[in-house]
């Protein structure tokens, strides 16, 4: 099903007809810090690429939505959080949570390892994911 451009402007409207402003959306990202640390030890490079693979991926698997269409239509004005998990169990245990809470997200599995690396959503309204990001902080 392709949503286009009506539905992302009809949410708009409806939003601004309640008074609210437009709907900040974010995408959030949660990368395993350990990829960074011994005994991986990988490059910064190679850490941010996993993200960027898992961000990408999740834009494009849910270009249809209405909230991805309208991220990408306001180019200058991209959010983006990216958090950090500790190992590779807990960004599958979150992975786990978001797909039994019917949360659109992208587990990016690096290849030739086959080993999750990140977990990008696509992009939301904050308060919609908060709940289960809320123990995550920021990548550091």
């Amino acid at each position: 099903m392709h949503w286009g451009v009506g539905p992302a402007l009809h949410l708009g409207r409806k939003m601004a007809a309640s008074g609210a402003g437009p709907q900040i959306l974010v995408q959030y990202l949660v990368l395993r810090k350990d990829l960074s640390q011994a005994p991986f030890s990988w490059p910064a490079g190679a850490v941010v690429a996993q993200a960027c693979h898992a961000a990408t991926a999740a834009l494009h698997l849910h270009r249809d939505h209405p909230h991805t269409a309208a991220y990408l239509r306001e180019l200058g004005r991209m959010r983006k959080v990216v958090l950090e998990a500790a190992d590779e169990t807990t960004l599958k245990e979150l992975a786990e949570t978001l797909q039994q809470n019917n949360i659109d997200h992208m587990l990016w599995l690096e290849q030739p390892e086959n080993i999750a690396t990140c977990i990008a959503l696509r992009p939301y309204p904050k308060e919609e994911v908060n709940q289960y990001l809320k123990r995550f902080r920021l990548f550091k």
